[in-house]
């Protein structure tokens, strides 16, 4: 007993060994300039990595990167764009040298009946929702990943990198007139366990989180009255989520290197209804 405690103890020692460190290590986060990529960027400039936020927002970009100091940088990059992406994480070697972590905040969410009140779903926009969401999450993994395992491994680590992608409890409980969106998201789920298996052999994990109600700058917006109601829906805690818990969790996923190839919702435990 007394022998398999003993390695049980220097196993736990051994692990902890290889929590992977946040302090020094580079990021990209898209969407950053607002909402979610906003708040993990802060949470990661805060922990003492180099933050590179990308996001079509110039001045809520730039703004930000002032805010956050010298480790933070901001680019306007458009992540549908395989040139421009390409160049992007180019540049991040030339300047960088190295990659550890890619969070995907970026994405649209409209809303659209397939059979509306004026005429039927535009195919444009359901293209244009998976164009954002699945394709610009996609085309921003291929380059981070590839990067990423040219990390050289120091002695104390065990893994080169980290990739956070962002679907939505939509993906699950899809409400009427979330069609494109729903789908998007339940096409983010479904790359997360094949990615992640493949990226296995180069030490990188692949994890997505499923947000609920999130208190975002589009909630922000609405009435007072309509921003509680929506907050009551929750089972608990009954308010909106906090941008700062999604950064939270970001943060808990690098530094638990045991996390990979799962969804993890974060919701409240809301199930949403059908409308």
């Amino acid at each position: 007993v007394f022998t398999l405690h003993h390695k049980s103890k220097a196993y736990l020692n051994h692990q902890q060994e290889y929590k992977m460190k946040i302090q020094g290590k580079v990021f990209v986060v898209t969407g950053g300039a607002s909402g979610l990529g906003a708040a993990t960027a802060r949470y990661l400039i805060e922990k003492k990595a180099k933050v590179i936020m990308v996001d079509m927002n110039h001045e809520l970009g730039t703004e930000l990167q002032q805010q956050l100091g010298a480790a933070a940088l901001f680019i306007t990059l458009d992540v549908t764009d395989e040139d421009a992406v390409k160049t992007f994480f180019e540049n991040i070697e030339q300047q960088y040298g190295q990659l550890n972590g890619l969070v995907n905040c970026a994405g649209i969410g409209p809303s659209a009946k397939v059979l509306g009140r004026d005429g039927i779903h535009e195919l444009a926009l359901f293209q244009k929702v998976f164009n954002i969401n699945v394709m610009g999450t996609f085309n921003m993994i291929r380059f981070a990943a590839n990067l990423m395992a040219k990390y050289q491994l120091q002695s104390d680590e065990e893994e080169r990198g980290v990739i956070v992608n962002t679907a939505s409890v939509a993906a699950f409980d899809g409400q009427i007139g979330q069609t494109a969106y729903a789908g998007s998201k339940g096409a983010v789920v479904a790359m997360t366990l094949p990615l992640a298996r493949e990226l296995a052999r180069e030490a990188i994990r692949v994890m997505t989180i499923a947000p609920g109600i999130m208190e975002t700058p589009m909630l922000k917006s609405l009435p007072q009255n309509v921003q509680d109601a929506l907050g009551e829906m929750v089972p608990f805690p009954p308010r909106l989520a906090k941008p700062e818990e999604f950064a939270h969790m970001v943060g808990h996923i690098f530094e638990n290197s045991y996390l990979n190839g799962e969804v993890i919702r974060l919701d409240g435990a809301i199930r949403m209804q059908p409308k």
